[in-house]
Order: structure tokens, then sequence, then C-alpha cells
């Protein structure tokens, strides 16, 4: 009887879970190739540069005394990098917010079938085309003193003197805000314009017929139906301006006295320069923490007024 009892309670696995397994043996196959490549090139470095970072490393780059938290203690109590830290802050600021105002602006005018927009269309997109390396080129011409453009506008039409911009602290990280905007604006641009074009027709023709004005159809209906996308556009802008080291490097170099040093040009510079593997890594860390937590804020804050329809 104990026997036959046991029998009849012994739990049989679910035909559904049975049906799962089967579903994932046959996908893995699929699977290990994006595994794998995700692994070298994403795992492995990661885990790589924590390591790193614990360990003072020769000029090969390989551990050789471990430090443990040393590193990071050193970084915080180092005034370098406040201030790269702070001027990274500042050029996310200038960059960011700035950049998806215009983005947005430029997306609601291409929206809008104007004659003659071809070929702004052409210019504005070009960048996304191009490297960053031809990108910061046509930045250091432009905004060379003896040769530049924007110098010739400024000075011409509005009176203002000739602007050594490269050399200024103010006016150097400020160039290169340019730049960056310059650089994303075409793919920003882009995805807003593709969300504009899915909101729905109906709702503006209902509220004009209720007698909604332009700012309150642009307010109550455009920015709601565009949200998730802006807020994608948002957070994509904010992680690629942290991560910004091209145009540092072809403009400014980190000058004039470390006001363009952003902290990606500094872990450039104590790797392959100064050869402090270890440091350059603990520095790696801190800003990918840094990225970690500002992304997930804006998800916990920014995204609750995200409409997804």
């Amino acid at each position: 009887m104990q026997t036959a009892a046991t029998k009849t309670t012994m739990p049989v696995p679910p035909r559904r879970h049975m049906k799962e397994m089967v579903a994932f043996l046959q996908a893995s196959p699929f699977l290990l190739p994006a595994l794998l490549l995700f692994t070298v090139f994403f795992f492995y470095p990661i885990v790589k540069v924590v390591y790193l970072s614990l360990y003072l490393t020769n000029s090969k780059g390989v551990a050789k005394h471990f430090v443990g938290m040393q590193q990071y203690v050193e970084l915080f109590t180092s005034p370098d990098f406040i201030q790269s830290l702070r001027v990274t802050l500042e050029f996310v600021l200038l960059t960011v917010i700035p950049g998806v105002f215009i983005a947005l602006l430029l997306a609601l005018l291409l929206e809008k079938q104007i004659r003659g927009l071809s070929v702004f269309q052409t210019i504005l997109f070009s960048p996304i085309s191009m490297s960053v390396a031809a990108v910061s080129t046509i930045g250091l011409m432009a905004f060379n003193p003896s040769v530049s453009l924007l110098n010739w506008i400024l000075s011409n039409l509005f009176g203002i003197p000739n602007i050594n911009w490269l050399n200024g602290p103010w006016t150097a990280l400020l160039a290169i805000s340019i730049v960056t905007i310059w650089m994303n604006l075409g793919f920003s641009t882009i995805v807003l314009l593709g969300a504009l074009r899915n909101v729905s027709q109906e709702l503006y023709d209902s509220a004009r017929v209720d007698g909604v004005n332009a700012l309150q159809r642009l307010y109550y209906i455009t920015l709601p139906s565009i949200s998730p996308t802006l807020f994608f556009v948002f957070v994509v802008s904010m992680i690629g301006s942290f991560q910004t080291f091209g145009q540092v490097n072809i403009l400014t170099q980190g000058g004039p006295a470390g006001s363009t040093n952003l902290v990606v040009y500094s872990i450039y510079r104590n790797a392959f320069f100064n050869f402090q593997y270890g440091l350059a890594s603990a520095q790696a860390v801190v800003l990918f923490l840094i990225v970690l937590v500002l992304t997930l804020l804006q998800f916990l804050v920014v995204e609750r007024r995200v409409h997804y329809s």
C-alpha cells in the first residue's frame, strides 16, 4: 500500500515544461555563436578590467602586485580625476539636453513637406556616414582662428572679434560640444522623425475639430506619443557622451589646462602613455558605475513620464 501511495503522489513534470526544455535545447546551437561573441568582446573584458583595477601592473599590462581598493582611493583623492569627472559631467550637460532639443525641433520641421528641404536634409544627415576622425577634422577647421568660417560670421554679422576657440578653457569645451552635437544630430533626428510620422493623424484631426491650437497639439498629442522614442534618444545620447574620445583626441588632446580632459581620454592617457593599466582600469570601472547609476535613475524617474501606447 505504501508503495502504491508513493507512486501515485510522485510529481510528474508538466508537458509544457518539457516542451520549453526541448525548445531551449533546439535553440542552443543557434545561440552559441552570439554567446561566444558576447563572452569574448563583452563579459571577459569587463572581468579583466575589474581584475586589473585591483593590481599594480608592469608596462605590458601584466598584473604584478595586489593592492585591493588602493587605486580607487587614489582616484578619489586625486584633484586631476575629480576635475576630469567635473569636466565630463559639464560636457554631458552641454551635449545631451541641447542635442535632443535641437533634434526634436529639426524633426518637427522635416515632418512638414516644405520645398527645398532635400538639400538641408543632406547636410544634416551627412555626419552619419562620416567617421569621428572626419567630423573632428572638419571641426578643427571650423574653429581654427585664422580660417574659421564661424569666426567670420560672428565678426561680420555681429561684430564679435575673432575667438581662439580651442585655446580657451570654456570655449574649448564648448567647441567639442558643438562638434559632438552636430555629429550625433542626424541619428537623433532620423529616429525622432520616424516616431513623428507614426503618430496617428486621426488624433490631430480630432484636436483641430475641437479647436486645439498647434502648441496644444504639440504638448498634449505629439510629445506624449513620441515620449518612448524621446526617452530612448536621451538615454543613448547620454551614454554616448560619456564615451566621447575621438573629438577630444583630435581637437584639444585634453587641454588647455585639462579643461577638456574627459574621463575616457584620461583613461587612454593613463593606459597608453603612462602605462598605468591598473589605474586606468579603476577609472574605467568608476565610469561604468556612474553611467549605470545615471541610466537606472533615468529608468526610475524619467520613464514614469513616458506614455506607452
